[in-house]
């Protein structure tokens, strides 16, 4: 499959491609283009005459191009999902849940657009009671939009839909282990009517293109979801043009279970918050913190349900979890296990490679919290370590022992202790009664500390790919 540039079909300048593997078998797949410097450079150019053309349209326009576009999306909700669950592993279930949720992602970002309003302003400082003072939103111009492989679609679909219906140009950037969801629904957009020059896909390298799109100055924005570590170096490159930047990053979310909780819930709500997606959630639950008079039952209970996991070919309605995203995935996974074994946790449940990139479910005990898998190590496969506590305020601390504070879940049946509980967490949101792997399209999504910049989501992103313009009509009531 080859780049959107311009509305065309590209390959690289110099001819190099990328190879697209299926994640669970190793074949390949298909190829994509590893773009140049001057592939990128060309692209931005682009994109400039993209923010005027698809800027200076009617809001209303806008709106009926995009909704076209979530119908598009819907149509071919099969394809894009098979595409999907091919190049990554995800289970087909799971796969065309993500399409639906991107067009309704499109849908819910047109409602909003088209109620957006501006605010008029007071006259109550003296000297200006006989002027009329409003704000209108503005486009911010060109948003590079920078998706991750976990949940590429979707996440694609939270960047670009806002954007677009702002009124901005996007170039976006997918993952390179599986893009051809997301440069598929591209074309749908534009074959739905996005301006070429508005929507564009370059594919290649993440470190050179994210370099050179974040030091752009004709790039205004950046809206990436990634690992901590390019999401500071891109803001470091950002700060230099002083452009906007929206980070969603790392996570290590605390699942706190008390004492009182719903012993079958917290365990079905551990398992499935682990496993879906094969453990590739940033807000996926990865440190089980439980309460010392539950522990044994909890994990006892935990291996029962995980035991009866179906692993397997992705394509498959009956598949539970699928494989992790590559061989370089799956070794990491085993290599952040053993390190945990090492450092005095014990496995007893899983902990092994299935066929170089499946992994068994693995639940490790004995895990403290002076370990790197309580506070900072981030394991984005199947694995469950277990860490006792006593008080809540030993809880709390645990939980909020760590760079990342993304989500985080309290179960109990004590509304109260929940409520405090959350209150205390260092997170972006709280689930109650239910694991951190949880989002909706409106909710502001995002974390505190190292997870991130901004929020994500219909309530919010609107307002952050928009710029306020204050229109002053001075002495108009004279």
């Amino acid at each position: 499959m080859k780049m959107l540039i311009g509305g065309e079909r590209k390959d690289a300048g110099n001819g190099n491609v990328i190879e697209v593997l299926n994640s669970a078998t190793q074949e390949l797949i298909d190829t994509v283009p590893s773009a140049t410097k001057e592939d990128v450079l060309k692209v931005i150019d682009i994109a400039q005459e993209g923010k005027r053309a698809w800027g200076e349209l009617p809001l209303y326009e806008r709106s009926r191009i995009l909704s076209r576009c979530a119908d598009a999306i819907e149509a071919n909700l099969e394809e894009l999902a098979v595409m999907l669950s091919t190049e990554m592993g995800k289970i087909i279930t799971e796969a065309r849940k993500e399409i639906a949720v991107a067009a309704q992602i499109f849908r819910g970002f047109v409602e909003k657009a088209n109620h957006l309003y501006g605010e008029t302003m007071p006259d109550f400082q003296p000297g200006s009671e006989k002027d009329i003072i409003f704000t209108r939103k503005e486009p911010l111009g060109v948003i590079a939009c920078i998706v991750p492989f976990n949940y590429p679609v979707e996440l694609c679909a939270h960047k670009v839909a806002p954007a677009l219906a702002a009124g901005n140009a996007v170039i976006i950037k997918p993952p390179s282990d599986n893009p051809l969801a997301v440069m598929r629904m591209a074309e749908l957009l534009i074959e739905n009517g996005v301006p070429g020059s508005a929507v564009q896909v370059v594919t290649g390298s993440g470190a050179v293109i994210g370099d050179l799109l974040s030091t752009s100055e004709k790039i205004d924005a950046i809206s990436l979801t990634g690992s901590t570590e390019v999401g500071i170096n891109v803001a470091r490159n950002a700060a230099q043009t002083l452009k906007r930047v929206f980070l969603e990053l790392g996570g290590n979310d605390p699942f706190i279970v008390f004492a009182d909780a719903d012993m079958d819930l917290a365990v079905r709500e551990a398992a499935s918050g682990r496993i879906q997606n094969a453990g590739q959630t940033c807000c996926a639950p990865k440190r089980f913190i439980i309460h010392r008079s539950i522990r044994e039952a909890f994990v006892e209970k935990l291996i029962d349900l995980l035991s009866t996991v179906k692993a397997g070919d992705p394509l498959n309605d009956a598949t539970e979890m699928g494989s992790l995203i590559s061989l370089r995935a799956s070794d990491e996974v085993q290599k952040q296990i053993e390190l945990t074994v090492g450092q005095g946790a014990t496995c007893i449940h899983g902990g092994k490679r299935i066929d170089r990139t499946f992994f068994e479910p693995t639940v490790l005990v004995n895990v403290t919290a002076n370990m790197d898998v309580a506070k900072d190590l981030e394991i984005f496969g199947p694995v469950f370590p277990i860490i006792d506590f006593e008080t809540t305020e030993e809880a709390l601390s645990i939980a909020n022992g760590s760079i990342y504070g993304l989500q985080g879940g309290v179960m109990t049946t004590d509304m109260k202790k929940a409520i405090h509980t959350a209150s205390k967490l260092q997170c972006g949101s709280v689930i109650i009664n239910g694991s951190g792997n949880y989002r909706t399209a409106d909710m502001p999504f995002g974390g505190y500390k190292k997870s991130g910049l901004g929020r994500e989501g219909i309530t919010c992103t609107l307002d952050e790919m928009t710029q306020t313009k204050s229109y002053v009509m001075k002495g108009i009531l004279a």
